[in-house]
């Protein structure tokens, strides 16, 4: 749940933000203060070692889970309400379980966790069908760009980045994705931003990203990375609640007819399948990934 909430704040956040920030701008205004603020209890962690012999993983991570869809989600929410991304983002379960089985995953998938996340894929079916207008096909398009991405990220952590010290992973990730963006984003420097901007930031910057990887980590620890992407079902009900209520952004039919069909599914794939506390016990079932915090 804390995950979820974390996570649901942001498209409030970078809606606000992009009024007055470009996309590639934003990246680096929410990569660099986060990783300076885990820096000092990275350096204290120690085990950079560790995360060099693995620098393909890492930067394959950090191009999955930050680089490419932030800027694609940055560029959408220019177009698009935050209320839909938020719900748009909900593919990245059944997107999730794709691309485990597509790479070779041995994780069972029952019928239960099936059946959820078509239900909460048909809710946003719903959505786009009533919501989208056409001159908005590109910025959605951008948001599945985004989804396929966050659908990537754990699945990542989980085969190859196991056993690192998760400060380390997020930190070394947001320090390079820093990196990557700093060309493009000095050449885009804002001339004027206003407060609710700058609080927008900081919110992206150290409550959604800081705090947020660090507990995404631990719940996939705990759960799996299937598992651990149906909280993108808990996210869109912050979305539509802040975009609604505090963007005045209209509640419309298809987010009537579309939203309880996304917490349909949230209920139904994050019930426990038949035999899941025993395959819980085994040490190297894939279901269970230890990535220490």
């Amino acid at each position: 749940m804390a995950v979820g909430i974390i996570w649901g704040l942001p498209y409030f956040l970078i809606r606000i933000s992009v009024r007055e920030l470009s996309p590639s701008f934003l990246v680096l205004a929410r990569t660099v203060p986060a990783s300076l603020l885990l820096l000092p209890f990275a350096i204290r962690r120690g085990g950079w070692a560790q995360v060099l012999r693995r620098w393909r993983a890492v930067v394959g991570y950090t191009v999955a889970e930050f680089a490419i869809p932030w800027l694609m989600l940055f560029r959408a929410e220019q177009h698009l309400p935050s209320s839909l991304s938020g719900l748009l983002i909900a593919t990245v379960p059944l997107l999730a379980l794709a691309l485990m089985k597509l790479t070779g995953s041995h994780q069972p998938i029952g019928a239960s966790r099936m059946v959820g996340v078509l239900v909460g894929l048909s809710g946003v079916a719903v959505l786009v069908g009533l919501d989208v207008h056409t001159g908005e096909f590109i910025a959605v398009g951008e948001v599945a760009i985004t989804a396929i991405g966050y659908a990537a990220g754990p699945i990542i952590i989980s085969r190859y980045l196991v056993g690192l010290p998760s400060v380390l992973v997020v930190t070394t990730s947001l320090l390079l994705g820093s990196i990557i963006y700093a060309p493009f984003a000095l050449t885009n420097i804002p001339h004027h931003v206003c407060g609710e901007t700058i609080e927008a930031v900081a919110g992206l910057a150290f409550g959604c990203t800081a705090i947020g990887f660090l507990a995404f980590f631990a719940l996939i620890a705990e759960v799996g990375p299937a598992r651990a992407t149906v909280i993108t079902y808990v996210n869109p009900a912050v979305a539509v609640l802040l975009g609604v209520l505090a963007l005045h952004e209209r509640f419309t039919a298809g987010i009537a007819v579309g939203f309880p069909l996304v917490i349909l599914g949230s209920y139904l794939s994050t019930r426990a399948d038949p035999g899941h506390e025993a395959r819980k016990k085994l040490p190297d079932d894939e279901t269970t990934p230890r990535v220490p915090t």
